[in-house]
């Protein structure tokens, strides 16, 4: 039996290995400066902690040509499909090598407690994995230009013609907005919409009821500020839906992101039909928020037309989620190719 060292020199190994590559996305992905700073500190510690050991034990008993773990390799090593799966490849490798090493350590002639301080390390770790796993939100999270909001009451035409143009004229989202109807027929309403919609490669987002999104596949839930919380959603969720959120100012927006928002809905931009009582904010708002958080995927909602678009594509906007110009039109295709091109 080769010595235990050889267990604890690895496991330290991986370790400090996997901090760096979250200190790195903390810092270059994430521009989150506290996360950055807690993963250096981590491996800052554990260098530290490590140091009571005699000088050169680790290295005297490392054996690379003898390991005969080398060659193993996992199925997924090779690719990565993302940078949020990136974190959770290495977050689970920082917390796995930290129990390892914790456990490998109490076999070790020392005098001191080393293992409850690997202990308390890998506890700061779970916790700042899931911070970061919740900035860098979902790995199917993407910029839409056009969003379709649908509300079937105010279709001028029948709504499934209204979702057949749109889809057709460039629309990648549909956002379903149905307060009046009944769950069972939201769940049914959702799954049509699901299927024409991702048919043509467009996102699906639900207004407010994470059970019917869940229920119906769709691809997200839109949360407002009086309905169900970021958190609560994703304890529910986990990555399984996108989560947006309302935002009519900085500290709300600030918030929502923090809080692990993977899109934002940037409002009102202007006098509303739809919500009559929302006071506009302007393109100001929208310009603030685009400087902000230029990489935060948003959409500008709130009275927009494809004659004042061009008014938010000015000041940074990328996307729009509009209602009544589209729904209430009588060519609704038209006035959605209209905002894509703007939007292109």
């Amino acid at each position: 039996m080769r010595h235990p060292i050889r267990l604890v020199d690895a496991a330290a190994n991986r370790a400090i290995e996997a901090a760096r590559v979250l200190e790195d996305i903390a810092r270059f992905c994430a521009d989150d400066a506290e996360l950055t700073e807690g993963y250096k500190t981590i491996r800052h510690d554990l260098i530290s902690a490590l140091a009571v050991l005699p000088a050169g034990m680790r290295e005297a008993n490392r054996d690379l040509a003898g390991d005969v773990g080398t060659t193993i390799e996992g199925a997924n090593e090779g690719s990565r499909e993302s940078v949020a799966a990136i974190v959770a490849a290495n977050g689970s490798r920082l917390t796995e090598a930290l129990r390892s090493l914790e456990e490998g350590i109490k076999v070790l002639p020392i005098a001191t407690p080393l293992w409850s301080v690997i202990e308390a390390l890998r506890y700061r770790a779970y916790e700042m994995n899931s911070r970061l796993t919740l900035l860098l939100r979902s790995s199917e999270v993407r910029q839409w230009k056009v969003c379709l909001i649908l509300t079937q009451s105010i279709c001028k035409r029948p709504w499934r013609d209204v979702l057949r143009a749109a889809l057709e004229s460039g629309v990648d989202c549909i956002q379903i907005r149905e307060k009046e109807i009944s769950t069972s027929d939201l769940v049914a309403h959702v799954c049509e919409v699901v299927d024409a919609s991702h048919r043509s490669g467009a996102s699906v987002i639900v207004n407010d009821r994470i059970d019917v999104a869940l229920a119906a596949g769709a691809d997200g839930v839109h949360l407002g500020l009086s309905d169900l919380t970021i958190a609560d959603a994703r304890r529910i969720s986990g990555r399984a839906l996108l989560v947006g959120a309302t935002t009519h100012n900085l500290a709300e927006a600030r918030a929502a992101i923090t809080a692990g928002a993977d899109s934002c809905g940037v409002g009102a931009m202007f006098a509303s039909t739809v919500k009559p009582n929302q006071a506009p904010a302007g393109p100001e708002w929208m310009r603030e928020f685009a400087a902000n958080w230029p990489n935060v995927v948003h959409l500008a909602i709130g009275g927009i037309t494809p004659e004042n678009a061009p008014m938010l594509r000015a000041v940074g906007c990328c996307g729009v989620a509009v209602s009544a110009c589209v729904c209430a039109a009588e060519n609704p295709g038209a006035q959605v190719a209209a905002l894509r091109k703007i939007f292109e």
